[in-house]
Protein backbone atom coordinates (compact mmCIF):
# COMPACT_ATOMS: atom_id res chain seq x y z
CA UNK A 1 0.00 0.00 0.00
CA UNK A 2 2.89 2.68 1.01
CA UNK A 3 4.52 1.92 -2.39
CA UNK A 4 1.17 2.29 -4.41
CA UNK A 5 0.40 5.58 -2.24
CA UNK A 6 3.93 6.90 -3.35
CA UNK A 7 3.64 5.97 -7.01
CA UNK A 8 -0.08 8.28 -6.61
CA UNK A 9 1.62 10.91 -4.91
CA UNK A 10 4.08 10.52 -8.18
CA UNK A 11 1.70 10.94 -10.72
CA UNK A 12 -0.09 13.92 -9.59
CA UNK A 13 0.22 16.96 -11.60
CA UNK A 14 2.47 18.94 -9.46
CA UNK A 15 4.83 16.33 -11.42
CA UNK A 16 3.68 17.26 -14.70
CA UNK A 17 6.27 20.07 -14.49
CA UNK A 18 9.42 17.80 -14.40
CA UNK A 19 8.30 15.23 -16.51
CA UNK A 20 9.87 16.30 -19.59
CA UNK A 21 13.21 16.23 -17.82
CA UNK A 22 12.94 13.27 -16.79
CA UNK A 23 11.66 11.82 -19.98
CA UNK A 24 14.62 14.13 -22.08
CA UNK A 25 17.30 12.34 -19.75
CA UNK A 26 16.18 9.01 -20.14
CA UNK A 27 15.98 9.35 -24.10
CA UNK A 28 18.90 11.17 -24.77
CA UNK A 29 21.05 10.50 -21.76
CA UNK A 30 20.69 7.16 -20.09
CA UNK A 31 19.50 5.05 -22.47
CA UNK A 32 22.58 5.42 -25.11
CA UNK A 33 24.67 5.47 -22.04
CA UNK A 34 23.44 1.77 -21.55
CA UNK A 35 23.65 1.14 -24.83
CA UNK A 36 27.11 2.42 -25.35
CA UNK A 37 27.95 0.17 -21.82
CA UNK A 38 26.68 -3.11 -23.25
CA UNK A 39 27.81 -2.18 -27.04
CA UNK A 40 31.41 -2.44 -25.45
CA UNK A 41 31.78 -5.57 -24.21
CA UNK A 42 29.18 -7.42 -26.94
CA UNK A 43 31.00 -10.06 -29.55
CA UNK A 44 29.83 -9.19 -33.27
CA UNK A 45 27.81 -12.56 -32.87
CA UNK A 46 26.08 -11.33 -29.52
CA UNK A 47 28.08 -12.92 -26.88
CA UNK A 48 30.45 -10.95 -23.63
CA UNK A 49 33.48 -10.01 -25.27
CA UNK A 50 36.66 -7.85 -23.55
CA UNK A 51 38.08 -7.83 -26.93
CA UNK A 52 37.10 -4.27 -27.47
CA UNK A 53 38.16 -3.33 -24.50
CA UNK A 54 41.50 -4.89 -25.24
CA UNK A 55 41.53 -2.88 -28.20
CA UNK A 56 42.13 0.16 -26.88
CA UNK A 57 45.48 -0.51 -26.04
CA UNK A 58 46.81 0.89 -29.60
CA UNK A 59 49.43 3.15 -29.97
CA UNK A 60 46.56 6.14 -31.95
CA UNK A 61 43.95 5.47 -29.35
CA UNK A 62 46.70 5.74 -26.32
CA UNK A 63 48.00 8.19 -27.69
CA UNK A 64 44.19 10.36 -28.50
CA UNK A 65 43.25 9.57 -24.98
CA UNK A 66 46.77 11.16 -23.50
CA UNK A 67 46.50 14.43 -25.73
CA UNK A 68 43.06 14.68 -24.79
CA UNK A 69 43.77 14.31 -21.25
CA UNK A 70 46.72 16.88 -21.39
CA UNK A 71 44.38 19.17 -23.07
CA UNK A 72 41.69 18.77 -20.69
CA UNK A 73 44.15 18.97 -17.88
CA UNK A 74 45.48 22.53 -19.29
CA UNK A 75 42.92 24.17 -19.87
CA UNK A 76 40.71 23.77 -16.66
CA UNK A 77 43.84 24.29 -14.56
CA UNK A 78 44.05 28.06 -16.62
CA UNK A 79 40.23 28.41 -16.56
CA UNK A 80 40.40 27.85 -12.94
CA UNK A 81 43.34 29.96 -12.56
CA UNK A 82 42.06 32.92 -14.82
CA UNK A 83 38.52 32.57 -13.45
CA UNK A 84 39.02 32.66 -9.62
CA UNK A 85 40.99 36.02 -10.27
CA UNK A 86 38.38 37.58 -11.73
CA UNK A 87 35.51 36.51 -10.11
CA UNK A 88 37.98 37.54 -7.05
CA UNK A 89 38.36 41.09 -8.31
CA UNK A 90 34.46 41.32 -8.61
CA UNK A 91 33.43 39.47 -5.21
CA UNK A 92 36.34 40.35 -3.02
CA UNK A 93 38.46 43.08 -5.34
CA UNK A 94 36.72 46.67 -4.41
CA UNK A 95 35.63 46.78 -8.26
CA UNK A 96 31.99 48.95 -9.04
CA UNK A 97 29.30 46.91 -8.08
CA UNK A 98 28.00 47.63 -11.39
CA UNK A 99 30.33 45.58 -13.35
CA UNK A 100 29.58 42.73 -11.57
CA UNK A 101 26.03 41.92 -13.19
CA UNK A 102 27.37 42.19 -16.59
CA UNK A 103 30.15 39.83 -16.19
CA UNK A 104 27.91 37.33 -14.48
CA UNK A 105 25.51 37.79 -17.66
CA UNK A 106 28.41 37.41 -20.62
CA UNK A 107 29.83 34.42 -18.34
CA UNK A 108 26.23 32.76 -18.61
CA UNK A 109 26.14 33.34 -21.74
CA UNK A 110 30.14 32.76 -22.96
CA UNK A 111 29.79 29.46 -21.03
CA UNK A 112 27.52 28.07 -23.33
CA UNK A 113 29.47 29.40 -26.88
CA UNK A 114 30.87 26.15 -28.49
CA UNK A 115 31.58 24.31 -31.56
CA UNK A 116 31.59 25.84 -35.22
CA UNK A 117 30.87 29.49 -33.94
CA UNK A 118 33.73 29.59 -31.34
CA UNK A 119 35.99 28.15 -34.05
CA UNK A 120 34.73 30.61 -36.97
CA UNK A 121 35.19 33.66 -34.27
CA UNK A 122 38.93 32.19 -33.32
CA UNK A 123 40.02 31.62 -36.68
CA UNK A 124 38.49 35.08 -38.15
CA UNK A 125 40.27 36.88 -34.98
CA UNK A 126 43.79 35.20 -34.48
CA UNK A 127 43.90 32.55 -37.37
CA UNK A 128 46.72 33.14 -40.22
CA UNK A 129 44.43 35.13 -41.99
CA UNK A 130 42.91 36.38 -38.92
CA UNK A 131 42.31 40.01 -37.84
CA UNK A 132 44.20 40.17 -35.09
CA UNK A 133 47.17 38.66 -37.24
CA UNK A 134 46.78 40.56 -40.22
CA UNK A 135 46.66 43.73 -38.26
CA UNK A 136 50.13 43.11 -36.22
CA UNK A 137 51.56 41.86 -39.39
CA UNK A 138 50.68 45.30 -41.76
CA UNK A 139 50.97 47.73 -38.96
CA UNK A 140 53.82 46.67 -37.04
CA UNK A 141 55.66 44.01 -38.89
CA UNK A 142 55.02 41.36 -36.40
CA UNK A 143 54.62 37.85 -37.89
CA UNK A 144 52.66 35.92 -35.15
CA UNK A 145 53.86 32.49 -36.37
CA UNK A 146 57.54 33.23 -36.73
CA UNK A 147 57.68 35.58 -33.71
CA UNK A 148 55.89 32.99 -31.06
CA UNK A 149 56.01 29.93 -32.85
CA UNK A 150 52.01 29.94 -32.16
CA UNK A 151 49.83 28.09 -34.54
CA UNK A 152 45.82 27.79 -33.70
CA UNK A 153 45.30 24.68 -35.17
CA UNK A 154 47.49 22.83 -32.24
CA UNK A 155 46.98 22.20 -28.99
CA UNK A 156 48.20 24.89 -28.09
CA UNK A 157 45.36 26.73 -29.92
CA UNK A 158 42.58 24.41 -28.74
CA UNK A 159 43.76 25.43 -25.58
CA UNK A 160 43.15 29.40 -25.46
CA UNK A 161 40.02 28.82 -27.78
CA UNK A 162 38.73 26.50 -24.68
CA UNK A 163 39.32 28.78 -22.17
CA UNK A 164 37.08 30.78 -24.13
CA UNK A 165 33.84 28.53 -22.12
CA UNK A 166 36.21 27.27 -19.45
CA UNK A 167 37.02 30.86 -17.61
CA UNK A 168 32.99 32.40 -18.40
CA UNK A 169 31.77 28.88 -16.34
CA UNK A 170 34.72 29.12 -13.78
CA UNK A 171 33.06 32.50 -12.80
CA UNK A 172 29.17 31.62 -12.68
CA UNK A 173 30.70 28.56 -10.11
CA UNK A 174 33.20 30.41 -7.96
CA UNK A 175 31.81 33.13 -7.45
CA UNK A 176 28.55 32.21 -5.05
CA UNK A 177 31.55 30.05 -3.14
CA UNK A 178 33.58 33.63 -2.62
CA UNK A 179 30.12 34.84 -1.60
CA UNK A 180 29.97 32.87 0.63
CA UNK A 181 33.29 33.59 2.82
CA UNK A 182 32.17 35.30 5.59
CA UNK A 183 33.66 39.09 6.43
CA UNK A 184 33.19 37.76 10.08
CA UNK A 185 36.25 35.39 9.61
CA UNK A 186 38.94 37.82 7.80
CA UNK A 187 37.82 40.30 11.22
CA UNK A 188 38.38 37.28 13.66
CA UNK A 189 42.07 36.47 11.94
CA UNK A 190 42.75 40.12 11.47
CA UNK A 191 42.10 40.65 15.40
CA UNK A 192 44.65 37.49 16.46
CA UNK A 193 47.25 39.15 14.33
CA UNK A 194 47.11 37.43 10.83
CA UNK A 195 48.11 38.63 7.65
CA UNK A 196 46.57 39.03 4.73
CA UNK A 197 48.30 36.25 3.18
CA UNK A 198 47.97 34.05 6.40
CA UNK A 199 44.13 34.39 6.39
CA UNK A 200 43.83 33.22 2.78
CA UNK A 201 46.25 30.39 3.10
CA UNK A 202 44.50 29.00 6.49
CA UNK A 203 41.17 30.20 6.11
CA UNK A 204 39.79 31.10 2.87
CA UNK A 205 41.59 28.83 0.88
CA UNK A 206 41.24 25.52 2.78
CA UNK A 207 37.01 26.70 2.82
CA UNK A 208 37.57 27.15 -1.02
CA UNK A 209 39.49 24.34 -1.38
CA UNK A 210 36.63 21.46 -2.43
CA UNK A 211 34.85 24.04 -4.49
CA UNK A 212 38.20 24.99 -6.79
CA UNK A 213 39.34 20.93 -6.83
CA UNK A 214 35.14 20.31 -7.87
CA UNK A 215 35.40 22.99 -10.30
CA UNK A 216 38.60 21.79 -12.26
CA UNK A 217 37.06 18.09 -12.18
CA UNK A 218 33.83 19.89 -13.92
CA UNK A 219 36.30 21.83 -16.33
CA UNK A 220 38.01 18.73 -17.00
CA UNK A 221 35.11 17.09 -18.09
CA UNK A 222 33.66 19.80 -20.15
CA UNK A 223 36.88 20.17 -22.11
CA UNK A 224 37.54 16.09 -22.48
CA UNK A 225 34.03 15.61 -24.13
CA UNK A 226 34.08 18.72 -26.61
CA UNK A 227 34.23 17.75 -29.96
CA UNK A 228 32.30 20.03 -32.02
CA UNK A 229 34.88 23.15 -31.41
CA UNK A 230 38.18 20.79 -31.82
CA UNK A 231 36.99 19.07 -35.15
CA UNK A 232 35.79 22.48 -36.58
CA UNK A 233 39.30 23.84 -35.54
CA UNK A 234 41.83 21.68 -36.30
CA UNK A 235 39.55 18.79 -38.17
CA UNK A 236 40.62 14.88 -38.11
CA UNK A 237 45.04 16.21 -38.03
CA UNK A 238 44.59 16.80 -33.95
CA UNK A 239 44.46 13.48 -32.41
CA UNK A 240 42.56 13.22 -29.43
CA UNK A 241 39.52 11.06 -28.45
CA UNK A 242 36.26 12.95 -29.47
CA UNK A 243 37.72 13.56 -32.66
CA UNK A 244 38.69 9.76 -33.41
CA UNK A 245 35.23 8.67 -32.03
CA UNK A 246 33.15 10.98 -34.50
CA UNK A 247 35.36 9.29 -37.21
CA UNK A 248 34.79 6.16 -36.02
CA UNK A 249 30.94 6.96 -36.08
CA UNK A 250 31.38 8.26 -39.64
CA UNK A 251 33.09 5.49 -40.83
CA UNK A 252 36.42 6.86 -41.49
CA UNK A 253 38.80 5.23 -39.19
CA UNK A 254 38.55 2.02 -37.16
CA UNK A 255 35.55 0.23 -38.96
CA UNK A 256 35.18 -1.89 -36.22
CA UNK A 257 31.68 -0.48 -34.29
CA UNK A 258 32.32 -2.46 -31.00
CA UNK A 259 35.81 -0.62 -30.92
CA UNK A 260 34.01 2.59 -30.61
CA UNK A 261 31.28 1.72 -28.19
CA UNK A 262 34.91 1.18 -26.05
CA UNK A 263 35.87 4.10 -27.21
CA UNK A 264 32.86 5.96 -26.21
CA UNK A 265 32.67 3.85 -23.04
CA UNK A 266 36.43 5.08 -21.90
CA UNK A 267 35.35 8.72 -22.33
CA UNK A 268 32.02 7.77 -20.20
CA UNK A 269 34.40 6.22 -17.80
CA UNK A 270 36.95 9.64 -17.37
CA UNK A 271 34.05 12.51 -17.35
CA UNK A 272 31.70 10.28 -15.36
CA UNK A 273 34.51 9.72 -12.94
CA UNK A 274 35.35 13.75 -13.05
CA UNK A 275 32.11 14.78 -12.50
CA UNK A 276 31.20 12.28 -9.82
CA UNK A 277 34.73 13.86 -7.74
CA UNK A 278 32.54 17.28 -8.74
CA UNK A 279 29.42 16.01 -6.84
CA UNK A 280 31.28 15.27 -4.27
CA UNK A 281 33.70 17.83 -3.61
CA UNK A 282 30.25 20.53 -4.08
CA UNK A 283 28.54 18.86 -1.44
CA UNK A 284 31.47 18.86 1.23
CA UNK A 285 31.81 22.61 0.07
CA UNK A 286 28.70 23.49 0.88
CA UNK A 287 28.90 21.44 3.87
CA UNK A 288 31.80 23.67 4.90
CA UNK A 289 30.23 27.05 4.11
CA UNK A 290 26.48 26.37 5.69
Amino acid sequence: MADLSSVRRMLTPRWLGVAPFFLFALMFLILPALSIVFGAFRAPGGGFTLDNVAGLNTPTIRGAYWVSIRLSFWSALLGCAIGFAMAAAIVLGGLPRGIRSPMLTFSGVASNFAGLPLAFAFIATIGPAGLITVWLRTEFGINLRAATGFNLFSTTGLIITYLFFQVPLMILIITPALDGLKREWREAASMLGATGWQYWRMVALPILLPSLLGTFALLFANSFGAVATAFALAGPQLNIAPILLFSQIRGDVLGNPGLGYALAFGMIVITGGANAAYLILRARAERWQK
